[in-house]
């Protein structure tokens, strides 16, 4: 029996070898892999001197040769192909253990040039695997040093690797070669400043960690993160304390931190099932926490709570008195922390680029029965000439600054979404319902029940899309609202309008809606 070893990971390969050569096993190697085995004393023949061709080209050529890939191919039950063989005086190669040229950590340096980057494109090394993987019946290829001991165990056993693990081993190739084609194509992408969605579409991710399930017990569930030099992102934080994150806390946070990231000043966001339940700008944190908290103080139990300042002793003996699933913040008073992680149960996560916005590039997926639906992120806020005053009567200065918080807020807020704020607080959030008089009464009836009864006097409103009547208008006036920010385009916009000026109502239209399905 015959193996090839080539690995760039060179983690247990001196071990394994060692192993293989007791099991009277012959050794191909090359180039730095070569070296390594003959440093062991391990014996081993080099890839040149089998084909009788030197590595040329700074090591792009070494195993691009018949004899190799021959002996990869030739189907042992296949007579003709093993008369070739010997009539070639080819030997067949049974076990490939071949990893690529480290391409992943060579974009993720700093300052790594787009030349390093292409010089660590393999093209030896995913030739081996797919030759070997397609003769799968014939030849064991191990991409991966955490499948070393199956293969040896199997061996030992058996003197030989079973069908069944030869085939799982052929697709772990393919998943791994078609992984990192996908991430030089992604590479390439980013290094074109190509922002257009492609023709076709493939996505490498990497598993972080598998879950007890998914959105209920009976769904299995994974989480996946991006390769890249991605910050502030829910995959960058290091979590502290706590259980391991769920399927839906996840879910929840990364709502919770793309909202956050919309605000420079001091601020908080508590949400609950995707949706924003309680946010407070401030111009301090502790003040901030208390506008989110004192917004919602029933939805906020078994929520989550991001912060983009550091977390204080005083915030956290707050926290403390609630049950909150996740807290996330840059950093934590050493006391707070400690105070925190009493708590054993809460997910307690630092995220040291909290503010960092995500890539406007980036794609938004969402899997449908039979397909994928691909659009790029909701990046903008607004564009400033578009913005302008439809009604007799201009926003406040005041006003505008509460329009303005309430709008970002509204843009993460489920469709229909209507958002009530006063004095950089929200006052009562409508998220999710089927028509946009109910999400705007929600809204208010919150605003009344759960902060009090005059809640909404002087609060302004946030639509994330257009009115399509008047009688969100007329909701609004009868709960004290003084000023309103939407989209605008509906074909009854002038109704809408006529309304407010009827009743002093400032109104904004954006002319940019923020649906969120």
């Amino acid at each position: 029996m015959r193996a090839l070893i080539s690995v760039s990971d060179k983690s247990g390969i001196v071990e394994f070898a060692k192993e293989l050569v007791s099991l009277g096993i012959e050794i191909i190697s090359t180039g730095g892999t070569y070296k390594k085995l003959k440093e062991a004393n391990i014996p081993a023949i080099e890839v040149s001197e089998l084909t009788g061709f030197p590595e040329c080209l700074d090591g792009r050529v070494k195993t691009l040769h018949p004899v190799i890939h021959a002996g990869l191919l030739a189907m042992r039950s296949n007579p003709s192909h093993m008369k070739q063989l010997a009539d070639l005086n080819i030997e067949p190669i049974d076990l490939v253990i071949v990893n690529l040229y480290p391409f992943k950590a060579t974009i993720l340096k700093d300052g790594v040039t787009r030349a390093e980057a292409v010089e660590n494109i393999d093209i030896g090394g995913p030739t081996m695997l797919r030759s070997a993987a397609k003769n799968y019946q014939d030849v064991a290829v191990v991409v991966d040093p955490r499948d070393y001991d199956r293969v040896l165990s199997e061996l030992k056993e058996y003197k030989e690797v079973t069908i069944d693990t030869k085939f799982y081993l052929m697709h772990k190739v393919f998943m791994h070669t078609s992984a990192y084609d996908a991430l030089i194509a992604d590479y390439l992408k980013n290094e074109r400043n190509d922002n257009s969605l492609p023709e076709t579409l493939t996505m490498t991710f990497e598993k972080v960690q598998d879950m007890r399930y998914g959105e209920n017990p009976h769904q299995a569930a994974a989480f996946y993160r991006e390769i890249g030099k991605r910050k502030g992102a829910i995959t960058d934080a290091n979590q502290l304390n706590g259980k391991e994150l769920s399927f839906n806390n996840i879910n929840d946070t990364n709502g919770a931190l793309e909202l956050l990231k919309e605000f420079s000043k001091p601020t908080v966001v508590a949400c609950k099932h995707g949706n924003p339940c309680g946010v407070g700008s401030a111009d301090n944190i502790y003040d901030a926490w208390r506008k989110a908290f004192e917004a919602d103080k029933v939805s906020i139990f078994g929520g989550i709570v991001v912060l983009n300042q550091e977390v204080t002793l005083e915030i956290a003996k707050e926290m403390n008195d609630i049950f909150l699933e996740v807290v996330v913040a840059p950093s934590y008073n050493e006391d707070a922390l400690k105070l925190l992680k009493t708590k054993k149960n809460v997910r307690i996560l630092q995220l040291s680029d909290i503010e960092k916005p995500q890539d406007e590039n980036a794609y938004d997926l969402k899997k449908v029965n039979g397909g994928l639906i691909v659009q790029t992120i909701d990046s903008k806020l607004l564009e400033e000439d578009k913005l302008r005053v439809v009604t007799d009567r201009a926003p406040t200065d005041k006003e505008m600054e509460d329009l303005l918080f309430a709008w970002r807020v509204v843009k993460f807020v489920k469709s229909n979404g209507i958002a009530l704020a006063k004095n950089l607080q929200t006052v009562g959030i409508g998220p999710g319902q089927v028509n946009r008089v109910w999400a705007t009464k929600q809204s208010i009836e919150h605003a009344a029940e759960l902060i009090s009864e005059d809640a909404t006097k002087g609060a302004v409103l946030a639509s994330d899309a257009f009115f399509p009547f008047d009688d969100c208008v007329e909701a609004a006036h009868q709960a004290g609202i003084t000023a309103i920010i939407q989209p605008g385009g509906s074909i009854r916009d002038e109704d809408s309008i006529k309304k407010c000026n009827e009743y002093g109502i400032a109104m904004i239209f954006t002319g940019m809606r923020h649906f969120k399905h």
